[in-house]
């Protein structure tokens, strides 16, 4: 689509530093268009305040503010827990996730104000441009789509905060303190500045930095204790009090942040190729990962665990790779919420000083034998079957070993 029939712009604004200049940007470049400003709330807290306000001043004819929390934590978070889906070991995919629910809505406000094009603040260097891109062209494929990244001549963060002054927009950010973040009810992300050197030590303690919780240094010397309940997968209760999915992560974060759980320094490899240092605050994430693992270690199956971890890999890779409305995804979804039908529990950690310590799990479907397991004397397991056993198992072994010998190879 030509730049002269882009009348009406739809923008994902967070209020950041670049949505911030996006606005006049857009009618600078775009013919003085319409730019109408949606923000998806995934429990970005104080971070929407006064947003309304900065939004029109800066040229926007209106902001829609979505509530997204209830969906992003029912629809995205917890099908991804349930998969147990952890990219490169160590990301709880906090960003990766709230990208398509927010996606989905502002497609679904374009299409109903009429929009010619979305526009979006992702750089041409993240992964973010394409989470919210795939999104886009699932569900309207013919809508165009601005990337200033792209396109203008700024050229790094300092470029931004000039181009704000020079128009009169005001951030909540200096140049000392600009770090690049992203804040949801899952996480806090942290990048830039002294952490794009990875020999450098993150400033936990600097003032400021951590904002979900302390560090493991400042925690309390006494542990914590929580139980986490479950079913099929779904965590429902804490501590025996049911909750709302909402509340359920706001309470572990509180939680865990208190006690310096769930902080990440991870190198991780984006999808355009290169590698890429973040800091992740994930309190109540992090509690939730380990009491879903704990649970399913008491009645999953050998070859479906097994089998599980397997698909928790792919599926941390389709989420991290924008590719969340995807057959694949769908169909492994399915998968995973075939294997959580026995995963109902109740499972009990302590928590201390960053550390996160099994205390005790039980389940009505729970497939630990005592009788079988024990090392004193039982009348259920026969020892002998074993030497058959081993006998069956180890013959491609014997048989090769006697070829070996037999051949001098």
């Amino acid at each position: 689509m030509d730049k002269k029939d882009i009348k009406k712009v739809v923008l994902a604004y967070s209020g950041g530093l670049d949505t911030s200049i996006i606005i006049p940007w857009l009618k600078e470049n775009y013919n003085n268009c319409e730019v109408i400003a949606v923000s998806g709330d995934v429990g970005q807290g104080t971070e929407l305040d006064g947003l309304e306000e900065k939004a029109l001043k800066t040229g926007a004819s209106k902001l829609y503010i979505e509530d997204l929390k209830k969906e992003f934590v029912e629809d995205y978070i917890f099908p991804t827990l349930q998969a147990g889906a952890i990219y490169e070991g160590e990301y709880l995919l906090g960003t990766s996730f709230a990208r398509p629910v927010i996606a989905k809505r502002i497609v679904e406000i374009a299409l109903k104000e009429g929009a010619d094009a979305i526009c979006h603040g992702c750089t041409g260097k993240g992964n973010d441009q394409v989470r919210f891109e795939l999104t886009i062209k699932a569900f309207a494929p013919h809508m165009a789509i601005i990337a200033p990244w792209r396109e203008w001549s700024i050229k790094s963060r300092e470029e931004e905060i000039d181009y704000a002054e020079a128009h009169d927009i005001p951030l909540r950010i200096n140049r000392e303190t600009n770090y690049s973040k992203d804040k949801n009810l899952w996480h806090l992300s942290h990048e830039g500045l002294d952490l794009e050197n990875p020999a450098k030590e993150p400033q936990y303690d600097k003032p400021g930095f951590l904002e979900m919780g302390l560090s493991p240094e400042q925690a309390p010397d006494k542990p914590t204790y929580v139980t986490v309940s479950f079913e099929k997968g779904i965590p429902v209760a804490i501590d025996g009090e049911k909750l709302g999915a909402v509340e359920i992560v706001e309470k572990l974060n509180k939680l865990g942040g208190e006690n310096g759980i769930g902080l990440v320094d991870l190198l991780e490899n984006r999808l355009v190729g290169m590698k890429s240092r973040g800091v992740y605050e994930t309190p109540g994430g992090a509690i939730l990962y380990r009491a879903h693992q704990v649970l399913e270690t008491l009645c999953l199956d050998r070859d479906t665990q097994h089998y599980k971890e397997l698909v928790a890999n792919r599926f941390a890779e389709l989420v991290y790779f924008g590719q969340w409305f995807s057959p694949l995804r769908e169909a492994l979804s399915a998968f995973v919420t075939e294997t959580q039908k026995t995963v109902t529990g109740d499972v009990k950690l302590k928590l201390y000083k960053g550390n996160i310590i099994n205390a005790g799990t039980t389940s009505k479907y729970s497939l630990y034998d005592p009788e079988i397991a024990t090392f004193d004397e039982d009348h259920v397991y026969n020892q002998a079957d074993a030497a058959g056993f081993i006998n069956l198992f180890g013959l491609s072994t014997r048989v090769r070993a006697l070829a070996k010998a037999k051949n001098n190879w």
